[in-house]
């Protein structure tokens, strides 16, 4: 892994720069608002992406998506950074991760059927699967002295009671767990025993730290990792949420689901999306490697500042991503201390609650911009409690 020193991507932009984005995170408040809440990185683009965009946007290339040679880019990948490398005949282009499981979960289930998630949990899963007609059965993480990790007796339950599907987010938003092989094999033990087809959500798993590995869920040597759907991004790793992209990858047992997805759903994806995927995973392993050093700096920081300044917060350094999970409720600020330290610290958090069951008294931290940015949004907000 390269070091932090001279190519950090996350030292490239100061405030007065940032502040000119138009994107979501720095649009939604007002300026005297420092936001680190939703999943975006404060870098610039890979060279790689910029220069293939670059380079699309002078032959005039803007018209309708095609997949192009995304599926292979991403199977090269995948095989030289987890060591799976599926089908690219059996990858689907989507639009997004979240729209490629709406369309996934609409050939695996039936209405009225019933999909289990771990929580807490990305917040969108509370939103779409209830609006498609399907029902979200939470399954809470247990928390242990080394912090999340997956409820195998909780799943049990859930699974015999009666569940058409299990989404899987691996690794896991927002508590930034990454689950072992082993978890993942009696993961797939369950779900074979009890019928329910499994749809993993992996589009963190580029930003895993040193002492993790992540496993690809259909990388596992099981009937229900064959069976199963994976739908994932290059956008997380590489900052590209703004250019729509992503990848529906069915195993070799879910043949009727990939025969029966409608291709034109990945006509609704940007071409920019797909050139700028292609591009990640073809050529933006450098820029990920410098990118993770100066993660995995950030994720101790944090933890530092909190130490210091925060010392009655809850929070486990993430095994991958770069979102923070925060326990404040020895703070006594409430079910939403989110809402309190954007009211009174002007530091915009993910709201916990929004996470579903168990998110009651946290707050979502994204720890992805520059260090000097992230020590005064933590001073911010141990200023704001002290008066």
């Amino acid at each position: 892994m390269s070091g932090i020193g001279h190519a950090n991507p996350l030292t490239a932009y100061g405030l007065p720069a940032l502040r000119h984005r138009r994107s979501a995170k720095w649009r939604q408040y007002p300026p005297d608002v420092l936001p680190v809440w939703v999943a975006e990185m404060d870098t610039p683009l890979a060279p790689p992406i910029a220069e293939a965009l670059a380079a699309a946007v002078a032959r005039g290339d803007t018209g309708y998506a095609a997949a192009g040679a995304l599926p292979e880019a991403f199977a090269e990948f995948t095989a030289r950074r987890f060591g799976w490398r599926p089908d690219p005949a059996s990858v689907r282009l989507v639009p997004d991760v979240m729209t490629g499981i709406v369309e996934v979960l609409r050939h695996l289930t039936a209405p009225g059927g019933r999909v289990v998630v771990n929580t807490p949990a990305y917040p969108p899963y509370f939103h779409f699967i209830p609006k498609m007609g399907r029902q979200v059965v939470p399954s809470p993480l247990a928390l242990t002295a080394e912090g999340y990790r997956l409820d195998l007796a909780d799943l049990e339950r859930r699974f015999a009671g009666g569940v058409d599907a299990f989404l899987l987010c691996s690794p896991h938003n927002p508590t930034g767990v990454v689950f072992t092989e082993e978890e993942l094999l009696a993961v797939a033990e369950l779900a074979e025993r009890h019928g329910v087809r499994v749809v993993s959500d992996e589009i963190h798993g580029p930003l895993v730290y040193p002492g993790a590995r992540f496993v690809p869920f259909a990388a596992l040597d099981a009937a229900a990792a064959e069976r199963s759907v994976t739908v994932t991004s290059a956008s997380k790793a590489w900052n590209l949420a703004g250019l729509k992209a992503a990848v529906a990858v069915f195993g070799p047992g879910a043949g009727a689901e990939l025969a029966a997805m409608d291709g034109e759903i990945g006509e609704l994806s940007g071409l920019f999306g797909v050139i700028a995927g292609q591009a990640a995973f073809a050529e933006g392993e450098p820029w990920l490697d410098d990118l993770l050093a100066g993660l995995d700096a950030n994720r101790r920081l944090l933890g530092d500042l909190l130490a210091e300044h925060l010392p009655e917060a809850g929070y486990q350094p993430p095994q991958a991503t770069y979102l923070a999970w925060l326990d404040l409720r020895a703070l006594g600020l409430g079910e939403d201390p989110a809402e309190w330290f954007l009211r009174r610290g002007g530091v915009a958090l993910y709201s916990g609650p929004k996470f579903g069951p168990g998110g009651a008294g946290h707050a979502r931290f994204n720890f992805a911009t520059d260090p000097a940015l992230l020590t005064e949004a933590v001073e911010r907000m141990a200023a704001a409690l002290r008066s």
